[in-house]
Protein backbone atom coordinates (compact mmCIF):
# COMPACT_ATOMS: atom_id res chain seq x y z
CA UNK A 1 0.00 0.00 0.00
CA UNK A 2 2.86 2.34 1.24
CA UNK A 3 4.41 1.46 -2.46
CA UNK A 4 0.95 2.53 -4.10
CA UNK A 5 0.84 5.95 -2.39
CA UNK A 6 4.31 6.64 -3.29
CA UNK A 7 3.88 6.36 -6.78
CA UNK A 8 0.74 8.35 -6.82
CA UNK A 9 2.34 10.93 -5.18
CA UNK A 10 5.29 11.19 -7.31
CA UNK A 11 2.89 11.11 -10.87
CA UNK A 12 3.62 14.40 -11.95
CA UNK A 13 1.37 13.23 -15.98
CA UNK A 14 -1.70 15.97 -15.20
CA UNK A 15 0.11 18.72 -13.54
CA UNK A 16 0.20 20.65 -16.88
CA UNK A 17 -3.69 20.27 -16.80
CA UNK A 18 -4.28 21.02 -13.66
CA UNK A 19 -2.30 24.68 -13.77
CA UNK A 20 -3.88 25.32 -16.95
CA UNK A 21 -7.53 24.60 -15.42
CA UNK A 22 -6.43 26.77 -12.24
CA UNK A 23 -5.65 30.02 -14.22
CA UNK A 24 -8.95 29.25 -16.42
CA UNK A 25 -11.24 29.39 -13.12
CA UNK A 26 -8.89 32.45 -11.79
CA UNK A 27 -9.86 34.54 -15.51
CA UNK A 28 -13.28 33.47 -15.00
CA UNK A 29 -13.79 34.76 -11.41
CA UNK A 30 -11.85 37.69 -12.18
CA UNK A 31 -14.01 38.32 -15.04
CA UNK A 32 -17.22 37.73 -12.75
CA UNK A 33 -16.25 40.28 -10.51
CA UNK A 34 -15.47 43.07 -12.88
CA UNK A 35 -18.71 42.41 -14.71
CA UNK A 36 -20.72 42.55 -11.47
CA UNK A 37 -18.21 45.80 -10.38
CA UNK A 38 -19.68 47.40 -13.92
CA UNK A 39 -22.88 46.09 -14.14
CA UNK A 40 -24.66 49.45 -14.20
CA UNK A 41 -22.00 51.50 -15.91
CA UNK A 42 -22.56 48.37 -18.63
CA UNK A 43 -25.99 48.65 -18.08
CA UNK A 44 -26.40 51.96 -19.41
CA UNK A 45 -23.81 52.01 -22.77
CA UNK A 46 -26.39 49.02 -23.61
CA UNK A 47 -29.61 51.45 -23.05
CA UNK A 48 -27.93 54.29 -24.89
CA UNK A 49 -26.98 52.10 -28.09
CA UNK A 50 -30.29 50.45 -28.24
CA UNK A 51 -32.09 53.69 -28.01
CA UNK A 52 -29.48 55.42 -30.47
CA UNK A 53 -30.16 52.73 -32.73
CA UNK A 54 -33.85 52.62 -32.47
CA UNK A 55 -33.82 56.32 -33.41
CA UNK A 56 -31.88 56.10 -36.01
CA UNK A 57 -33.11 56.89 -39.51
CA UNK A 58 -34.31 54.22 -41.49
CA UNK A 59 -32.02 55.34 -44.54
CA UNK A 60 -28.86 57.31 -43.91
CA UNK A 61 -29.11 59.91 -46.74
CA UNK A 62 -31.94 62.18 -47.05
CA UNK A 63 -32.88 61.36 -51.25
CA UNK A 64 -33.80 64.99 -52.73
Amino acid sequence: MLDLWKGFWSDERGQGLVEYVLIVALVAIGLTAVLILFRNRIGGALNTAATDLSTAPSTPYATT
